[in-house]
């Protein structure tokens, strides 16, 4: 049966470790380009697609009712309503 030696164990925890750091400097840069990006959003004043839809909805009514205003009544024709005959 083989010993290990002890360095290598030493070795193995530090890559260990090495691993647990990079993965938390990882999530801790992810968090600040997300802030920086959330920020850089707000700035813009930019609308979300949510209230783009919405808005696009309400346009399209609008747009239907308008033109509902807009067509001329068309009433059913009655003899009385008829232009007189030009002789």
């Amino acid at each position: 049966m083989r010993v290990r030696p002890p360095f290598l164990d030493d070795i193995a925890g530090v890559a260990g470790g090495a691993l647990s750091v990079v993965a938390g400097m990882r999530e801790e840069i992810q968090s600040v380009v997300r802030g920086a990006v959330d920020e850089a959003l707000r700035r813009l004043d930019l609308v979300r697609r949510e209230e783009v839809e919405v808005l696009e909805d309400r346009v399209v009514a609008l747009e239907a009712a308008l033109a509902a205003l807009e067509r001329p009544a068309i009433a059913p024709a009655t003899p009385q309503d008829a232009p007189p005959a030009v002789s």
